[in-house]
């Protein structure tokens, strides 16, 4: 049997020390090479990638790394917030790659594969607590503005670090590592909502720099430290939807996971989303 170019490119990747050379990837990026050096690979990045450059906010001077431009901000306004406050929001730009109900085993199915939420969440007993309910998965290409937001307005009660090993999350992952979103380095965050009660955000880490930064609190990955579980109780900061969770310094993927309740799913599989945008509301009764 000929084997496929991604389940060879899988196999390779378990032969190599991935958090390792994504912690040297991520340091490379971070360097503050000649402004010539800098733009010409940003450049090329952006024509290879096709990124959209119009809405993003570029320093004077340019950018003065590749995690600079990678991590860019854009413009205010640039991504509207859904104007319905029960609304749900895409948590970043991105594609749909799947959504849905939780089983009452507190299981889902992500591209074909079983996952317990409870070990994506890295707590089984909280994995409980989404029997029943509802998550969806957004996929951030290269080319993608990678800054995560709230998909809720709400509290930030807890979060959690949850140690993990670095695969690609492209097609070479979903379809030949097993398990990947729960073997994959992630950062849980668990918001006391108002209107959908308590939402989680789970940003998934990718080989390839691996290295996530929160913007609430002081918890990065792939940075040779773990910062493990954090309750922040009432004392926690409160951010409206939309409002900026963290950042993806190369890479990935981000899953909301929402309790039981009746929703209405305003995407199909496959859409390609933009922060801000609606995902599904409450169910209203006709």
């Amino acid at each position: 049997m000929q084997l496929s170019p991604a389940r060879f490119a899988a196999d390779a990747l378990r032969l190599l020390p991935r958090k390792r050379i994504s912690r040297a990837l991520g340091a490379v990026a971070a360097t503050r090479a000649p402004q010539a050096i800098v733009s010409r690979a940003i450049n090329a990045f952006v024509k290879a990638y096709d990124v959209d450059m119009e809405q993003a906010i570029v320093p004077a001077g340019g950018y003065r790394s590749f995690d600079d431009f990678f991590t860019r901000e854009l413009e205010p306004g640039a991504r509207p917030i859904d104007a319905d406050p029960t609304a749900v929001t895409s948590p970043a730009d991105g594609k749909i790659e799947d959504f849905g109900p939780v089983d009452l085993e507190a299981s889902v199915t992500v591209k074909g594969k079983p996952y317990r939420v409870g070990d994506l969440l890295g707590d089984v007993e909280l994995g409980e607590a989404y029997q029943g309910g509802n998550y969806f998965i957004v996929y951030l290409s290269p080319r993608d503005y990678h800054r995560v937001h709230t998909p809720v307005a709400g509290r930030v009660v807890a979060a959690r670090h949850v140690p993990g090993t670095l695969y690609p999350v492209n097609r070479i992952g979903t379809e030949f590592v097993p398990r990947l979103f729960a073997r994959n380095e992630r950062v849980v965050t668990l918001q006391a909502s108002e209107q959908h009660g308590e939402v989680v955000t789970i940003m998934v880490g990718a080989i390839g720099v691996g290295h996530i930064s929160m913007s609430y609190d002081a918890i990065e990955t792939n940075v040779g430290r773990e910062s493990g579980l954090k309750r922040y109780g009432s004392e926690g900061p409160y951010l409206d939807r939309g409002a900026e969770l963290g950042l993806f310094h190369l890479g990935s993927t981000a899953v909301v996971f929402l309790p039981p309740s009746d929703l209405e799913w305003c995407v199909a599989p496959g859409d390609m989303v933009y922060m801000g945008q609606r995902i599904a509301v409450p169910r209203r009764s006709r």
